[in-house]
C-alpha cells in the first residue's frame, strides 16, 4: 500500500540528533553528541524512597485519571517556588503541568500560530522546538546570536519584516546549542521589542538552575508586567528527564488555551511523575541537589575546555559556557563541517551533532558543531578530545 501522510508531516525530517545518537549508541563511541544529564547527577535513592512511599500511601491518587492542568500540590508548590525564587508570576498569570518543557512550546505554536505565520528564533536553536513549529507549516525566521544573546537590531529588522510574527522563542540561560546566555540588557530590550511590535515571547529555560559560574540574570518573565512572556520551565535537568514533567507560566487566558490543548493531547502529564517532584520539592533538599549537580557540570566543562585549549586546532574557535550543558565550536571559514562531523564519527568513533541540525533554515550551511560534556565520562572527555584535537590539525 501506498501510503499518504499529511502535509504537516510529510515534509518533516527526522532528528539529526536523534539519528546521530543511533551511532553514539554503538559500544566505543564517545557521545558528545548527546545532551543527557550525567548518570551521576540523577537522585536514585530519593526517587525510589518516594515513588515507594507514594504507591504505598496514596496509590489511587498516583493512578488514576486527573485534572489537564496538573497535580494541584505541585502547581501551587510551583508557583510559590517561582515567585519567591525567580520572581515569576503575577496576578494575572496562571500555571500549568506539561510533559516535558518541549510540550510547552509545541502547544504555545498550537494556539497562537495559523499556517503561514512567522516564529521568530534564534540562529541556531533548539532542534526539537523548531521541528514542533515547523510541524504546524509556520514561517521559521532565523535571527543570528553573538556572544551576548540575540542580535537586537536584527531581531527589530526581522519583526518590520513579518508583520504576521505571532511569537520570539528564546533560550536565554545556556542556550542549547551554543551556550550563550543572554544578557541583562538584551532581555529588557527584547521585553521592548516585544511590547512595541504586540508580539509573545516564549522563554525557554531548562537550563537555568545549572549555573556553575557568573552571576545569575533576572528571567524575561521576571520583568513581564504587561502578559507579553510564557516562561517553559523543567524537571528534566535538575531531576531526571524520563518522568516528563515540566511547566509553564502564562496569563491565565493563555494557560485556559493551554488546558484545552493539552486535553487534545494527552489529557494529563503522568501524575505518578508529578507526585515525585513535589515530594522531592517538599522532603528532599533540593537547593543542595541542584548545587551538586551544577558542581559536576562545572568540572566537567572545564575539563572539555582545558582539552580544547590544549588539543585543539587555535583555528577552531569556542564558547565558554557558564552553565547548562553545551559548548559551540567553530569551524574556520570554508571547512567542510558535514565532512568532520563524519570522518569523527565513522572513522574514530566519536559522536558530535552538525550545526546544520539547529538552522532555522533546513537549507542553510553552518561553521559550527555542538559538544556535550554532561553526558561522557571524565575518561571519554579527554580520550574524544585528544582524538578530535588532531583530527582538526589534520584538516584546519
Amino acid at each position: 500500500m501506498n501510503y499518504t501522510f499529511s502535509d504537516r508531516i510529510a515534509t518533516l525530517k527526522p532528528s539529526a540528533i536523534r539519528e546521530i545518537l543511533k551511532a553514539t549508541s554503538q559500544p566505543g563511541v564517545i557521545p558528545f553528541a548527546a545532551g543527557n544529564p550525567a548518570p551521576e547527577a540523577f537522585p536514585i535513592e530519593e526517587v525510589r524512597n518516594l515513588t515507594y512511599q507514594i504507591l504505598s500511601e496514596n496509590p489511587i491518587a498516583a493512578l488514576q485519571y486527573s485534572i489537564s492542568e496538573g497535580y494541584p500540590v505541585l502547581r501551587n508548590r510551583l508557583k510559590e517556588y517561582l515567585k519567591a525564587n525567580h520572581n515569576i508570576g503575577r496576578e494575572f498569570d496562571d500555571l500549568i503541568i506539561v510533559s516535558g518543557a518541549q510540550q510547552g512550546m509545541e502547544m504555545s505554536c498550537k494556539i497562537f500560530c495559523n499556517e503561514g505565520d512567522t516564529i521568530i528564533c534564534e540562529d541556531p536553536s533548539f532542534i526539537g522546538s523548531l521541528n514542533a513549529f515547523r510541524s504546524y507549516r509556520v514561517n521559521l525566521v532565523g535571527v543570528p546570536l553573538q556572544h551576548d544573546g540575540i542580535d537586537v537590531n536584527k531581531l527589530e529588522d526581522a519583526l518590520k519584516a513579518n508583520p504576521k510574527t505571532k511569537l520570539i522563542y528564546l533560550i536565554p540561560n545556556f542556550q542549547n546549542p551554543s551556550g550563550i546566555t543572554m544578557s541583562f540588557e538584551k532581555r529588557k530590550a527584547v521585553l521592548a521589542l516585544a511590547k512595541k511590535y504586540d508580539v509573545m515571547i516564549v522563554e525557554d529555560n531548562p537550563y537555568g538552575d545549572l549555573r556553575f559560574a557568573g552571576e545569575a540574570i533576572p528571567s524575561i518573565k521576571s520583568m513581564d508586567e504587561d502578559g507579553h512572556v510564557i516562561y517553559c520551565g523543567s524537571f528534566s535537568k535538575i531531576l531526571a528527564p524520563g518522568i516528563r514533567v515540566g511547566h509553564v507560566t502564562a496569563p491565565k487566558e493563555i494557560i485556559a488555551k493551554l488546558t484545552v490543548a493539552k486535553q487534545c493531547e494527552d489529557v494529563h502529564t503522568v501524575i505518578l511523575s508529578q507526585m515525585i517532584c513535589d515530594g522531592f520539592m517538599s522532603h528532599c533538599d533540593m537547593a543542595g541537589h541542584i548545587a551538586k549537580i551544577s558542581e559536576i557540570y562545572k568540572n566537567k566543562c572545564q575539563l572539555m575546555i582545558d582539552g580544547l585549549e590544549s588539543e585543539f586546532s587555535p583555528n577552531v574557535q569556542f564558547t565558554r559556557p557558564e552553565g547548562g550543558l553545551f559548548l559551540w565550536c567553530t569551524l574556520p571559514e570554508g571547512a567542510d563541517m558535514i565532512n568532520f562531523c563524519n570522518i569523527a564519527v565513522k572513522e574514530h568513533k566519536v559522536a558530535v551533532v552538525p550545526g546544520t541540525a539547529f538552522t532555522a533554515d533546513t537549507n542553510a550551511s553552518s561553521q559550527c558543531f555542538r559538544m556535550n560534556y554532561s553526558t561522557p565520562t571524565n575518561e571519554q572527555i579527554v580520550q574524544g578530545i585528544q582524538i578530535l584535537g588532531k583530527l582538526t590539525k589534520e584538516l584546519f
